[in-house]
This record gives C-alpha cells, structure tokens and sequence, in this order.
C-alpha cells in the first residue's frame, strides 16, 4: 500500500505563510487520516464505490478540509485556515 497525504489546490500556497506550529498539527492530524483511511479501505486501488466525504477538522491555531480519494490511496489537504492564534 501506498497511502498517503498531500497538499492540494491553493493549501500548498497557504502552507507557506502559516505558522510552523499550526502546520506541524495540519501534518499530525493528516497522518492520522492517512492511517484510517489505510485501515478502513485495505484494497484501496481496487476501490469500486464512492469516495468518502471529505471533511473539515479544527487544529490550534485554524482548521483545514480535507478530501480522500480511495483510488489514488491519498488524502488531499484541500483548504487551509490559518487564524494566526
């Protein structure tokens, strides 16, 4: 298996200028996404039916949306929401 998580649209450009601490819960939280996904669909190329959907979780210091697609066996960071606190 290859799961994994990425930035994706315009996240990777709000990554740039967000805190090092928010950015490092962000990645925490992906991971942790990464290793659900992974447990919850196990075959994950030969995935048949709709993607899951996505959603928004909330980390000190903003939130951020996110999207997994079975089939390319990856969760997208889609939107970041820094608040700067």
């Amino acid at each position: 298996m290859n799961w994994r998580w990425e930035y994706a649209f315009a996240a990777e450009e709000a990554a740039r200028t967000a805190s090092p601490a928010f950015l490092a819960e962000v990645e925490r939280k992906a991971a942790e996404l990464v290793r659900a996904a992974e447990a919850l669909y196990v075959h994950g190329r030969g995935h048949q039916d709709v993607d899951p959907k996505g959603g928004d979780i909330t980390v000190p210091g903003g939130m951020f949306r996110y999207q997994i697609v079975v089939r390319s066996e990856r969760v997208y960071v889609v939107q970041l929401t820094y608040l700067g606190f």
